[in-house]
């Protein structure tokens, strides 16, 4: 799914991945915030219609690349 370009990933998909890779979530306004024990990070992300802000697509492939997740796992 993060292979496709940043500005076509779906909010609900990316959020699917994320709370299947064992990442926690908690809703503050139109903030979306992931926490994993493992991972040091905190993941944010919102809408842009139904879609990912581009630039979160690019932090979370960031994140996922640093902690040894393949786009291939993902």
């Amino acid at each position: 799914m993060l292979a496709r370009s940043d500005a076509n990933i779906a909010f609900t998909d990316l959020i699917a991945l994320l709370l299947a890779m064992g990442f926690r979530e908690r809703v503050r306004g139109s903030h979306h915030l992931f926490t994993r024990s493992d991972v040091v990070e905190r993941v944010n992300l919102q809408r842009d219609g139904s879609k990912v802000k581009p630039y979160q697509v690019r932090q979370v492939r960031a994140i996922l690349s640093q902690y040894g997740w393949r786009q291939d796992n993902a």
